[in-house]
């Protein structure tokens, strides 16, 4: 039996962001810009001073601390300290699941 490679989708980067904004707001490509540039930056400093960001009908970036720990080098085998961190993770509302898994935009 033959694979065939699944043909990925386009990802929905910044630029097609400002301009599906663009297209569907009026506003002009340059404001578009700004207003992604300015949400994004909430957002990261939201997330850099440890808050949740709770989207409604999204979902919510959280940061998780990491305890120090006991690891493995996974080159040489060697074991090593991994040091205290923090996570990014992300948690999509049940909205948004539902929404992935019907298949509708």
């Amino acid at each position: 039996m033959i694979r065939r490679r699944q043909r990925r989708k386009p990802s929905l980067n910044k630029a097609a962001l400002v301009e599906l904004i663009n297209h569907r707001t009026g506003l002009a490509k340059r404001d578009a810009q700004d207003l992604v540039e300015t949400v994004f930056s909430i957002i990261k400093e939201g997330l850099s001073e440890g808050e949740r960001v709770k989207i409604s009908g999204f979902g919510a970036f959280v940061v998780n601390h990491k305890q120090a720990r006991r690891g493995r080098n996974p080159h040489t085998g060697a074991p090593m300290q991994i040091g205290p961190h923090r996570v990014l993770s992300f948690r999509p509302s049940q909205t948004l699941k539902e929404l992935v898994n019907s298949g509708r935009n």
